[in-house]
């Protein structure tokens, strides 16, 4: 254990996590800046408790520009009333307060990725010390958490529901059954990139129920990506018998993301011209798209070929591509 794990936590939170109720309040986070000497983050959550029962985490905001999540769960917060809970649920909209705030990805003040931040640190600058929280105290509080992710400004999704394959199979079941319930257009078993540091990581070690999203991109929301997250996100709560109802059936088709040829980056900055949509089937080989050099006319376009068959399951959004970026990402379907 390291030395700073020891030290307490500076965040305090203004609700009662074991009282029965509705409670709106905060994570407060000192932070002394130039324009507030004792300033503070401010980090809105709300706590409905009612009675035993299992504990859901909800998250959006782990990344500032994505904003499904928050919109689900602030809607979730102002609605869910005591009655029609059995145990407790835990709301944090916008996890990375700043970044939200910001409509950034990482925080404005650290420049801090929420989701590459785990364990945190309760002696580290604002992002580690909001992770170190949720470490420490809110994610050993849950039996499920769902995080709400999109893909920002620089990715598009399409809108799928996801868990990871784990070497527990009893937890990766679960996770899975939950996935379903959720009720996606998509549902994913999903492969990350880079998992150290990962909110998801840390929950999952933990041996809680991990599940996630990718709703869409392009930095903003729809009526439909929100409404996939509104209704997923009650579904869950049905589901894991903490909320009233009967989990309302949806149809999926089912997603695997099963090695790195999944994914395909550029090598070289440019114009990027897409030759596949969001749920295309794409084959083994198939460019699925060119980058024009745009430093001078009449130099030949780079072709982005895929390395496997499957559907295109997300995309770069803007228009321009540097060297290193995801341009595309391809999944086998599974089964409807």
């Amino acid at each position: 254990m390291r030395d700073h794990d020891l030290r307490p936590s500076p965040i305090s939170a203004t609700v009662d996590f074991s009282a029965n109720g509705v409670q709106h309040g905060f994570l407060r986070l000192p932070y002394s800046r130039d324009d507030s000497a004792w300033g503070s983050v401010m980090i809105p959550l709300t706590v409905v408790k009612n009675g035993e029962g299992p504990t859901a985490l909800l998250t959006g905001g782990n990344h500032g520009d994505e904003y499904e999540g928050p919109i689900a769960l602030f809607d979730l917060a102002r609605r869910l009333k005591a009655e029609d809970v059995s145990g407790r649920v835990i709301i944090v909209p916008a996890m990375n307060y700043p970044a939200f705030l910001a409509g950034t990805r990482t925080s404005p003040i650290d420049r801090g990725n929420m989701n590459r931040s785990f364990p945190g640190a309760p002696d580290g600058t604002v992002t580690p010390k909001i992770a170190d929280y949720f470490q420490r105290t809110l994610l050993p509080l849950a039996d499920i958490v769902l995080d709400f992710h999109s893909g920002g400004k620089t990715l598009d999704f399409l809108p799928f529901c996801a868990a990871h394959i784990l070497p527990d199979k009893t937890q990766e079941a679960k996770a899975f059954d939950l996935v379903k319930a959720f009720g996606a257009p998509w549902s994913m078993k999903m492969l990350e990139i880079d998992a150290v540091g990962m909110y998801d990581t840390a929950a999952e070690e933990m041996g809680k129920i991990f599940i996630t999203t990718e709703l869409g991109g392009g930095g903003t929301a729809t009526a439909k990506s929100a409404g996939i997250a509104k209704a997923g996100v009650a579904n869950v709560l049905k589901a894991a018998g903490i909320l009233k109802g009967a989990v309302e059936a949806a149809r999926t088709t089912w997603l695997d993301m099963p090695d790195g040829n999944c994914f395909s980056f550029a090598e070289d900055g440019g114009l990027i011209e897409p030759l596949f949509d969001l749920g295309d089937q794409v084959r083994n080989g198939d460019v699925m798209a060119r980058i024009y050099p745009v430093a001078r006319t009449g130099a030949e376009a780079l072709e982005i070929r895929a390395k496997m068959d499957g559907v295109l399951a997300a995309r770069h959004f803007p228009g321009l591509v540097k060297p290193g970026d995801c341009v595309g990402v391809l999944a086998a379907v599974v089964t409807a």
